[in-house]
């Protein structure tokens, strides 16, 4: 998982966490007894969906911090998990979430030993590698909420969205646009790496320029600097901004400033989440490309009402994997280990975030669709493809 995200989750105590646990447990009863299901609280090592008696349940586990600095996010996608099993009333599955955050391998042998058949999470892509050392022995598949393309691998499915198929989807998108020069400012991050490869290659790809990519350490001084370097390298009508929206809303000035002045700005999927770019002149008409945005609010509506309160973006990919997991059992022998091969079908899965699929390496290929930024708001300009072309 991107630390980005991470850093803009906030921390709890110990404290927080058991008097949000408390606030929570009456609308957990509450969705309960609208479904006529039973359901806990997420806390590590208690069963988290609708119980069925344990001869006739398969056994998911969902790895997330659900105490320390990230338990907010993890609770919130764990809550999700939890609503996408009442939604879809099943009966035949038993999610039970275990806490990662005293250590994800700790968590795994705890899963595993409980007789899990199959792992949601974890978080971050440190603990896909933890927990992937003892569930790939097991023939144990994960389904992890990270988008680090490293940790991907046999029996590791990312449902996080990859920076590259944002680059790829808003560098074509431009290209089609007229966009032929294209550069980029990116931070010093794993996240800027990738970003950067994924750049390179597309614009390789269309046939376009690339006059050059600059790295930036996420200060204003920095960003001047590698604006400025940009501009000596010569022009570009297209400019990748390849952050999150607080670091993209600190580097416009310097890219207008800078040589930028007409270009048009290219943003990633890590904006999809930033209203304030909205209010800022810098970026106004700016395009990114990101997951589709249509379904989330009647979620997010759901969840603060069964909850008591609003969930993190990141908790869709908890419900989607909710409902790819119950999809999937449906053609799952009680007893019998996940049927891996299931994952990999090339028509892909409908979610939330809308259409997606696993290839054979463990990535994620999601729809993705272009948005701009107005003055106090966004507006889609080309919708998510419907479907995938082969």
């Amino acid at each position: 998982m991107d630390m980005t995200r991470i850093a803009q989750s906030g921390q709890v105590t110990r404290r927080t966490f058991l008097s949000r646990a408390q606030q929570w447990a009456g609308a957990l009863a509450a969705a309960a007894v609208l479904t006529g299901c039973s359901t806990i609280l997420p806390s590590a090592g208690q069963p988290t969906s609708p119980v069925a008696p344990t001869e006739t349940i398969h056994k998911v586990a969902i790895l997330v911090p659900l105490t320390g600095q990230n338990a907010d996010i993890g609770i919130s996608i764990a809550n999700a998990a939890t609503m996408g099993f009442i939604d879809t009333q099943a009966a035949t599955v038993r999610m039970t979430s275990y806490d990662t955050a005293a250590g994800a391998d700790v968590a795994a042998q705890r899963a595993l030993a409980d007789g899990n058949r199959l792992i949601l999470g974890p978080l971050l892509s440190d603990d896909v590698v933890k927990v992937a050392g003892y569930a790939r022995p097991a023939g144990v598949p994960i389904i992890s909420f990270s988008n680090d393309v490293g940790s991907a691998g046999p029996g590791v499915f990312l449902m996080g969205q990859l920076p590259s198929q944002s680059v790829e989807r808003v560098v074509s998108y431009a290209f089609a646009k007229g966009k032929r020069r294209f550069a980029a400012l990116v931070p010093n991050t794993v996240y800027g790496q990738r970003a950067s490869s994924a750049l390179q290659g597309t614009v390789r790809g269309l046939g376009a320029t690339l006059t050059g990519i600059e790295v930036y350490d996420r200060t204003s001084e920095s960003a001047a600097a590698a604006a400025k370097r940009l501009q000596a390298k010569g022009g570009y009508d297209a400019l990748l901004i390849a952050d999150n929206g607080r670091a993209a809303m600190m580097v416009a000035p310097h890219v207008r400033k800078f040589g930028g002045r007409n270009a048009q700005i290219l943003g990633v999927e890590l904006w999809n989440n930033e209203s304030a770019l909205a209010g800022d002149a810098n970026l106004r008409g700016a395009w990114y490309a990101s997951i589709s945005d249509n379904l989330y609010p009647q979620f997010a509506d759901g969840y603060k009402k069964r909850f008591g309160r609003d969930p993190y973006r990141l908790s869709s990919l908890g419900y989607d994997a909710a409902l790819l997991t119950v999809r999937v059992a449906r053609e799952w022998p009680l007893g019998a280990p996940f049927p891996m091969s299931r994952l990999m079908e090339r028509d892909g899965f409908v979610g939330l975030d809308g259409t997606f699929r696993f290839l054979a390496d463990g990535r994620s290929e999601r729809m993705l669709e272009i948005s701009q930024v107005n003055a106090g708001g966004f507006a889609v300009i080309d919708a998510a493809p419907a479907a995938f072309a082969n």
